[in-house]
């Protein structure tokens, strides 16, 4: 399968779907050795591959658990340049949905991920300290700490 993504001389797009899962006050992030920051669970669409879909089979992939969606609640305009994986000179464009998970009253994963040929760490980061950690998206936590309705247009720019 091939990812919802290209790149164009110094440009590179993705259609990314995430997930917002919430236990006991904590959100779950994930972290591997070399990018040395946390980010949100999730990753590429597929061609032809529903964004419901992928952030289910992604969640799966990346915590070894099936959680079901609640409702899609962001769509995450970012821009940014990301030298981690990528050549630091490219100008990056995500789009990502990110749909609210149902909690299953535990913390408790299963998770054996690899992104990358790296290891993936899934992370229980608590909601009320997330500006203490270099986590992304960086509108996570006033996301999770104040009221919202519907599906939220949030636009990142950190190029």
């Amino acid at each position: 399968m091939y990812d919802c993504c290209f790149t164009q001389e110094k440009n590179w797009f993705r259609f990314r779907a995430a997930a917002i899962i919430v236990e006991d006050g904590c959100v779950l992030f994930a972290r591997n050795a070399k990018s040395g920051y946390y980010y949100s669970i999730g990753g590429g669409v597929h061609m032809g591959e529903k964004a419901e879909d992928a952030v289910v089979r992604e969640v799966f992939e990346e915590t070894g658990i099936h959680y079901e969606i609640d409702h899609l609640a962001v769509i995450h305009e970012n821009f940014f340049r990301d030298g981690t994986f990528r050549d630091p000179d490219i100008d990056c464009h995500e789009i990502a949905f990110y749909f609210l998970m149902k909690p299953r009253g535990t913390k408790e994963l299963n998770s054996n991920s690899f992104s990358q040929g790296l290891k993936e760490e899934m992370h229980w980061l608590p909601i009320k300290d997330l500006d203490q950690y270099e986590a992304y998206p960086s509108f996570m936590k006033d996301y999770l700490t104040r009221p919202h309705s519907g599906v939220e247009h949030i636009i990142t720019e950190n190029r």
